[in-house]
């Protein structure tokens, strides 16, 4: 292939291989890692549907498509459907899978309910006491890190009631993909049939773009190969250096313990459990390296993938350019599903990191706020050295209090000297208002060492929150009026009780990358997040309109001080008005051109993806969830 080679035979790199071992019911099943090399596969094998009917070779050929009934009917196809594949059909593609399709497998808090058939009073106990971990939840072939998403429809009573357990947005047949024919047959099988279809890594979308209503999904998390590469070169993107290949089901823990045993590393989320190279990678991806080297997208050198036409490619910078383009940033569940990547690695670094906090608890409100505003001046100067700080605002509407976290202020490639100069401005300001806090400056040996122990474990979203984004531009900061009107925007976000989590970051433009990646991240400084909370207990209606009127208020109030910035695709709310302009700014009219080409059939749908616009998922309750078909939007 011109303009891209390997050089040399590289080694196996092997990392924490995981097999995991799932019950449902009586049946179990284990999911071992066969190291594989997706270079050396053919296509699919057409001579493996030789013995079928000419009714089933029609289903599972790449040269077939949506029946012309299906394709032009309002819906994708559902249970009860003249149109939905029989039990036999059903059966093949299991066969052909090599018995690796899941037949509704059961959500997890179904132990909880006496009325299921696998209630175990112990079983709920023991999972309603991890229920908010995320260890939890990834390795299950359904469940979703956003309830709210799912539909609420099957949580253990104690977290909420549903008082049954209902499927919701749970898919209804699952395929435990671990080789590239076994993702091609749930595509073709999928398009060819005009049922919906999912794909799900390790859930945390908190959009639910991982789940949906009586959908196939095509589970990928159990592609887990880690390859290392000596020297990777493709003269065409400019880059000649080592690099990682590896199964998009590879999560954070095991890339970045793999790239430190290298002496190594790579951008990745601050997540211990994200999946770094299914939806985070193709969504953009921010990370503590971001100020560093860009965003996870911006690393991508090469993609294994399967196509909406069941093909099964790599795409780079000569092969399948429009994939490689779109695919880097563009979201995921999409433009195909990819089975693995190959991204750059960077040489490990020291590291340093502080974490601290302080509230408003003996301080007051005013005292407790100058001190917030007086960080809002180092936010340039912080991103410009490359650092990355996870910061948190928490309103107590009970108490009245309000409390910083700083978890942790993050700096790759720094001294502790260097990175006790960058945060003392600011630390001797909050002295000087009698603000007490000790920011446990640790310097590190290594990037790995370091992210092991400063970044909190993430959760599974909670049942009554949803959360917006905002990208905050230089523009934002670069003058003491645009820095207090800021301010003064987050403040009142607070004092209307939202929680706000914010990354202080810049995503560097790595020799100029051309590719998907929100435009607006490139003169990010601020990555902001607030949550709507809504009562638990309410009605569907009042949801719906605590939610609108979030979007209408206090999101408002961002993007009214923001002209023309956006929003970050992985970490925002459905209900984001204009999210193509939001997600990918100025790189959305081509994306929606490249959707129509490479998926003329609309086989993969994800909420607020590139071309969702022409579906719409019709919840049962009418709120922005996964419970309910699939159909598109009369014109």
């Amino acid at each position: 292939m011109p303009g891209t080679r390997i050089k040399g035979q590289p080694p196996i790199s092997t990392s924490r291989m995981l097999t995991s071992i799932i019950l449902f019911g009586a049946n179990s099943y284990a999911s071992p890692v066969v190291p594989r090399s997706p270079s050396g596969l053919k296509h699919f094998v057409e001579s493996s549907l030789e013995d079928l009917s000419s009714a089933l070779t029609r289903l599972f050929s790449p040269h077939s498509s949506t029946p012309t009934n299906t394709r032009t009917s309002r819906c994708k196809v559902y249970p009860g459907d003249t149109a939905w594949p029989s039990d036999e059909a059903w059966s093949k593609l299991n066969e052909l899978t090599e018995n690796r399709l899941l037949v509704k497998p059961t959500p997890q808090a179904a132990v909880c309910y006496p009325n299921e058939a696998v209630y175990d009073a112990e079983e709920c106990a023991s999972l309603t006491a991890t229920w908010n971990s995320s260890y939890s939840h990834y390795i299950h072939p359904i469940e979703m890190m956003s309830p709210v998403a799912q539909g609420m429809t099957c949580l253990p009573p104690n977290v909420f009631d549903t008082h049954n357990c209902t499927r919701g947005g749970f898919p209804l047949y699952v395929i435990n993909a671990t080789k590239p024919e076994h993702v091609q047959l749930g595509v073709n099988f999928a398009r060819n049939t005009g049922i919906r279809l999912v794909v799900k890594n390790t859930g945390h979308d908190f959009l639910g773009k991982s789940g949906g209503k009586d959908a196939l999904s095509i589970w990928t998390h159990h592609f887990k190969d880690i390859e290392y590469i000596e020297e990777f070169v493709d003269d065409k993107i400019g880059y000649s250096g080592p690099a990682f290949k590896a199964g998009v089901g590879v999560q954070a823990f095991e890339i970045y313990k793999a790239a430190y045993e290298k002496g190594k590393t790579v951008v990745g989320g601050e997540g211990e459990t994200v999946g770094i190279f299914g939806g985070y990678i193709q969504g953009g991806g921010h990370s503590p390296l971001t100020s560093l080297f860009g965003t996870g997208a911006d690393q991508v050198l090469s993609f294994d993938v399967v196509t909406a036409n069941g093909t099964f490619v790599t795409a780079n910078s000569t092969s399948y350019p429009d994939l490689f383009w779109a695919m880097r940033g563009g979201g995921g569940s999409t433009f195909g599903v990819a089975t693995a990547v190959t991204v750059k690695a960077h040489p490990d670094m020291q590291t340093t990191a502080s974490r601290f906090s302080f509230t408003s608890a003996k301080i007051g409100n005013e005292t407790f706020w100058a001190g917030i505003r007086a960080y809002v001046d180092y936010f340039i100067p912080n991103a410009d050295a490359g650092t990355y700080s996870y910061f948190t605002l928490i309103p107590n509407v009970w108490t009245g209090i309000f409390t910083f976290n700083m978890s942790p202020f993050f700096a790759p490639n720094k001294t502790l000297n260097e990175t006790q100069a960058l945060l003392q401005p600011w630390l001797s300001r909050l002295a000087n208002l009698n603000i007490s806090v000790d920011p446990n400056i640790t310097h590190f040996d290594s990037f790995y060492t370091a992210w092991r122990s400063s970044f909190p474990l993430e959760t599974v979203e909670k049942i009554n929150a949803t959360t917006g984004s905002r990208l905050f531009p230089r523009a934002n900061f670069e003058t003491e009026e645009k820095r207090d009107e800021l301010y003064q925007n987050l403040r009142q976000s607070s004092e209307n009780n939202r929680v706000q989590v914010h990354f202080n970051i810049k995503a560097v433009d790595p020799a100029n990358a051309d590719n998907a990646v929100n435009s607006a991240w490139r003169s990010n400084i601020l990555f902001a997040q607030q949550a709507v909370r809504w009562p638990p207990n309410g009605t569907a209606a009042e949801t719906l309109k605590i939610r609108q009127e979030f979007q209408t208020g206090d999101m408002q109030r961002w993007r009214d001080i923001s002209p023309g910035a956006g929003s970050y695709l992985a970490e925002a709310d459905r209900l984001e008005p204009n999210f193509g302009q939001a997600f990918w700014g100025s790189k959305y009219p081509r994306l929606l051109e490249l959707k129509k080409k490479l998926d003329p059939e609309d086989v993969f749908f994800a909420t607020t993806s590139a071309g969702s616009e022409r579906w719409r998922v019709e919840s049962v309750d009418g709120l922005p969830n996964e419970n309910g078909k699939l159909c598109r939007v009369e014109a």
